[in-house]
């Protein structure tokens, strides 16, 4: 999850201002568990628990779903993040020195797609489920969600540096996910990342995710399909790249191709990879983040290397 100071995550940090919350954090981190068991582990009554739980889903934190078992039906908490990103708020030579790039999830330039497969704006599906000739159609331009079984989409960005501008990191956040037929949370898939034709790495999804709705889904969204994903935060250094702060490859800033008018993205689903699940974009307006497509290239100056 990536969060700033804005007051729009006050319940995130509500929801970490607490013992019991964090300790409910600790216990859904080993497996997802129902009320009564998390009430037992903590020693507390289901009504304590039910009420931190409402507090760790207004944060983002956790989903649940109700699920027959036992002959009943059970309340299932399960973690949505991995880990928590803070912005602090910038200065304003940091704001000097970023270009910073909003990347709609339609706007792509190229593409290769195979079903299951399709695209969606904020009002409607755009063309037809499965059909990938709809990936080319005008009005994609408008999705805010996308989905396939394998292939890839491309997304060309400006490369605004400067002659005497260095860059230092690149930082890419979005908003992903498998793409099984239905939803399915166990179903990997092996993601790629691409960028200037250089392969940054790989990132395993874990499932594609449909027991709750996501936080920003629209209304008229079915509920059998992908609801929502996982922020995912690429960041490339000068001696690797990383993904939410883990190495994920020694891919650095000198292995891109950095003299050229544009920046070439690419998340693909190679059929070749052993787990072949397909790939779901979320943004604005879709998904738990509300975000599209952010692409950040930190720099300095010629002054600064001096």
């Amino acid at each position: 999850m990536k969060a700033t100071f804005s007051r729009e995550y006050l319940p995130l940090f509500e929801a970490l201002a607490s013992g019991v919350r964090l300790d409910i954090i600790r216990l859904l981190q080993q497996r997802p568990m129902n009320i009564k068991e998390i009430a037992e582990a903590l020693d507390l009554s289901s009504a304590i628990v039910t009420m931190h739980v409402r507090k760790l889903e207004a944060g983002g934190l956790v989903t649940t779903r109700m699920e027959r078992r036992d002959r009943g039906t059970h309340k299932m908490c399960s973690l949505s993040v991995t880990h928590i990103d803070i912005d602090l708020p910038p200065t304003d030579e940091d704001v000097r020195r970023v270009h910073e790039h909003h990347i709609s999830i339609g706007h792509y330039s190229e593409c290769e797609v195979y079903p299951t497969c399709g695209l969606a704006s904020r009002e409607k599906i755009i063309g037809q489920y499965d059909d990938p000739r709809y990936f080319f159609e005008p009005e994609r331009f408008q999705a805010k969600i996308l989905w396939f079984a394998k292939g890839y989409v491309e997304y060309r960005i400006p490369n605004y540096l400067l002659p005497g501008q260095t860059p230092v990191e690149i930082e890419i956040s979005m908003e992903l996910g498998s793409e099984a037929p239905g939803v399915n949370d166990h179903w990997p898939s092996d993601i790629q990342f691409y960028l200037n034709g250089t392969h940054l790495g790989s990132w395993t999804s874990p499932g594609d995710f449909g027991a709750a709705r996501g936080r920003y889904t629209p209304d008229w969204w079915s509920e059998g399909v992908n609801q929502y994903g996982m922020l995912k935060v690429l960041r490339i250094r000068e001696d690797a790249t990383y993904i939410d702060g883990q190495r994920m490859s020694d891919t650095g800033l000198g292995d891109l191709n950095m003299e050229r008018n544009s920046w070439v993205l690419r998340f693909a689903v190679d059929e070749r990879s052993v787990h072949v699940g397909g790939l779901t974009l979320f943004g604005e307006g879709f998904g738990n983040y509300n975000q599209d497509i952010v692409f950040k290239v930190y720099y300095r100056t010629a002054e600064k290397n001096q």
